[in-house]
């Protein structure tokens, strides 16, 4: 284990002189975990999302105008728990302002136990998910969803919001060179929309044969590893880990 996070830290090691270090990597690595989680949530939990927000407001105005297989209920839990853990990653991003590696670090460890409590649940109950397992999943999984948001807002690395890919999309199109744009960050645009998609299509594929214990375990594998990488990357000198100007 040691050693993986050594071979990690020295590939995600910063280039002297790059502003962000290795943020960029690190939070491509949590977009995959929202897409990991965002697939549970939608295929296992109900029809409900604990991390795309936007998606939870529409399904709940559906479900209050009786479209079927949608829970209201379901959506203003994970609605009002995402609030929660925004609120709390706003309180870590201030105890924290002056450095972002230790923000981070704080964040995903926080993370990591709350998806282990998932992975726990999940396994006592050997995958079955009953309404207890339901909304502790749904609980647990949108805390730590509204933190990694609100983190990732106070990091303040562009076009790595790690939750929401509507800005990011459309700053890919309109700021293109068809567009009549500068085209800014292309590949880390594109690369942000793969994360994502890859994290929900090997996320679907683990529910649909069965597997929502490993889908949440590997969630809590990326989530461990980010959080032990930044905190092996993050020393008191580091450039990157200053607040953006």
């Amino acid at each position: 284990m040691r050693k993986l996070l050594t071979d990690a830290a020295r590939t995600l090691a910063p280039p002297r002189g790059d502003r962000h270090g290795p943020l960029p990597p690190l939070l491509l690595t949590l977009t995959v975990v929202t897409g990991l989680v965002d697939a549970v949530s939608y295929l296992a939990l109900g029809h409900v999302f604990v991390a795309n927000m936007t998606g939870n407001v529409v399904f709940l105005g559906f479900a209050l105008a009786g479209a079927p297989n949608l829970s209201a209920f379901a959506s203003v839990v994970a609605l009002l728990v995402f609030l929660l853990g925004a609120l709390g990653g706003g309180r870590l991003g201030t105890r924290f302002a002056a450095h972002r590696g230790h923000l981070l670090r704080t964040a995903t460890a926080v993370q990591t136990v709350l998806v282990a409590v998932t992975v726990l649940v999940t396994a006592v109950n050997d995958g079955r998910v009953t309404t207890g397992v339901q909304y502790t999943l749904i609980v647990c999984l949108g805390l730590g969803m509204g933190l990694q948001n609100a983190v990732a807002r106070r990091l303040g690395v562009p076009d790595l919001t790690t939750t929401v890919l509507t800005l990011t999309l459309t700053g890919l199109a309109a700021d293109s060179t068809p567009a009549g744009g500068a085209a800014p960050r292309p590949g880390r645009r594109i690369l942000s929309v793969l994360a994502m998609l890859l994290g929900a299509f090997v996320g679907a594929e683990l529910l649909l044969h069965g597997h929502l214990v490993l889908a949440l375990s590997l969630a809590l594998l990326l989530l461990a590893l980010t959080s032990a990488v930044t905190h092996r990357l993050s020393g008191a000198d580091a450039a990157w880990a200053r607040p953006p100007s």
